[in-house]
């Protein structure tokens, strides 16, 4: 990927926005996830795998997350999504593919796949979020994006109105997968992982069509308030 131009701050409105669009103080100031947490799901833990995934393990195998889906980086997700803010894709991809290789357990990926939109749901915003991203991180990385063998069949509420049980209901059986992805390593790109229910369904998917890892890239983890 082509360096950016040096741009105003998306967050100060400072002159140093730089190549990412937001300056250097900012950028510390966003809400990184670095606390130990469980290499599965993405929430706290002390660096193992937590008791839920053990419990229940999800379908998908490890998940690296950028940022807790805390302020300002709910804002800026919320602009990108929803006011057509994309330059923002190429904030995110950078930050996420720089997290991905410092990672020291991250497998050797095959392709990478974003969260598949359904046709009625893109006609109305335009453009698949995950998809931008997941195509910026494919060409930093050198990796296949494949953007055509899974697809959402069925349309669904929006998840946020929605319970963990009700997300789960809903989300069963959305996505079909149609080619063979027999022992291959699968990175799954999405903005928000909430419950996760959406990413396991569709890690489930994968699996059933033959991929032996599946792992979730996103760019905000929401995490439970401490009391």
């Amino acid at each position: 990927m082509l360096p950016l131009p040096k741009q105003i701050c998306i967050l100060c409105a400072s002159h140093e926005g730089g190549e990412l669009g937001i300056c250097k103080p900012c950028l510390n100031d966003l809400s990184w996830h670095s606390s130990p947490q469980c290499p599965q799901c993405g929430l706290i833990s002390d660096g193992s795998i937590c008791g839920s995934c053990l419990k229940a393990p999800p379908s998908f195998d490890a998940t690296h997350a950028l940022f807790s889906y805390d302020y300002p980086v709910d804002k800026l997700l919320q602009h990108y999504k929803y006011k057509e803010t994309l330059h923002l894709a190429n904030t995110f991809a950078a930050l996420l593919t720089n997290k991905i290789q410092a990672s020291t357990h991250s497998h050797k990926i095959d392709r990478i796949i974003p969260m598949p939109m359904h046709a009625t749901r893109l006609k109305q915003r335009g453009f698949n979020q995950a998809l931008e991203v997941a195509r910026l991180m494919g060409n930093n990385m050198q990796i296949k994006l494949d953007y055509q063998s899974c697809q959402r069949i069925k349309y669904t509420p929006p998840q946020a109105s929605l319970s963990l049980k009700e997300r789960i209901k809903s989300i069963r059986g959305v996505f079909n997968c149609a080619q063979s992805l027999q022992g291959l390593n699968i990175a799954l790109v999405d903005d928000v992982m909430t419950t996760g229910a959406s990413l396991n369904e569709l890690a489930k998917t994968l699996k059933q069509a033959g991929a032996t890892h599946v792992e979730c890239w996103v760019i905000a983890r929401t995490l439970p308030k401490p009391y």
